[in-house]
């Protein structure tokens, strides 16, 4: 079973899988942080992927901005329970024995991003693109049909 947590709490759709131990400092990780500042934190600070989402009249329309990443290192899926799931990992830059760090501050490694999609969505109509380092998702809208009111008269 895995926790999953609201990345807006005022947004009923959006979903994040909880990583109890994001941030914590392991001990691995120790030398490697003193030789190179902010290695610790360049797995979860890419994890943490930013994702805009609108809803136009047409469709709902999520933007990811994913510098350095090719569209083959990127998965989009909905699951069941209409959850669609942006996933992917961007590789971090290989190391030479002789290379000096001075500063990383570019993030690396896997993320995973899960909106919860309303009702209107057509999920067997999902289309992705990649453009710039700029991942777009287009959901299109069901139309919303009025529902039929039929007058009753009203007897004596």
């Amino acid at each position: 079973m895995s926790i999953v947590k609201r990345s807006n709490i005022f947004d009923p759709f959006s979903l994040d899988i909880f990583d109890p131990f994001q941030g914590f400092p392991f001990d691995a990780f120790r030398s490697l942080s003193d030789t190179r500042p902010g290695f610790a934190s360049e797995t979860s600070a890419f994890a943490n992927t930013r994702i805009d989402w609108k809803e136009t009249t047409d469709a709902h329309v999520f933007k990811a901005d994913l510098p350095g990443v090719k569209k083959e290192e990127v998965k989009v899926e909905v699951e069941e329970g209409r959850v669609l799931q942006i996933s992917g990992e961007r590789n971090k830059e290989q190391e030479e024995k002789n290379d000096k760090w001075h500063r990383v501050e570019r993030s690396s490694g896997k993320f995973l991003r899960r909106f919860r999609l309303p009702e209107n969505a057509k999920v067997d109509q999902v289309k992705a693109s990649m453009e710039n380092g700029v991942l777009t998702v287009t959901v299109p809208k069901e139309e919303v049909k009025k529902p039929d009111v039929k007058s009753i008269e009203i007897c004596g």
